[in-house]
């Protein structure tokens, strides 16, 4: 079993910026890949970014140009970095890790962008 615990969410304005932390812990072998996704109120669950473990990544193009994904495999920790977020960014995100045929999520965490 993989625990994915979240943190960093909270209310930011109109065209700040936040970071999500997502630290990994238990049987964390053969982790391909660690992502965020997120889901808003009414919609379905979305990609957001991921991170493989050859290093490419994909960032979602509803916030390409404002998102970054990172990780620290020292601290098995993934990190999005959001800049100039907007109120559509306004959803659940949750951390997830995969290896195959298996994902593993995070119970999310809370990203509201309002003034």
């Amino acid at each position: 079993q993989v625990q994915l615990v979240e943190s960093g969410g909270g209310l930011v304005q109109p065209g700040g910026s936040l970071r999500l932390s997502c630290a990994a812990s238990g049987s964390i072998f053969n982790i391909n890949a660690m992502g965020w996704y997120r889901q808003a109120p009414g919609k379905q669950r979305e990609l957001v970014a991921v991170s493989r473990s050859g290093g490419s990544t994909n960032i979602a193009g509803s916030v390409k140009g404002r998102a970054t994904i990172s990780r620290n495999n020292a601290k098995n920790t993934v990190y999005l970095q959001m800049n100039s977020l907007k109120p559509e960014d306004t959803a659940v995100y949750y951390c997830n890790a995969a290896r195959v045929g298996v994902n593993y999520w995070g119970k999310g965490t809370l990203v509201t962008v309002s003034s």
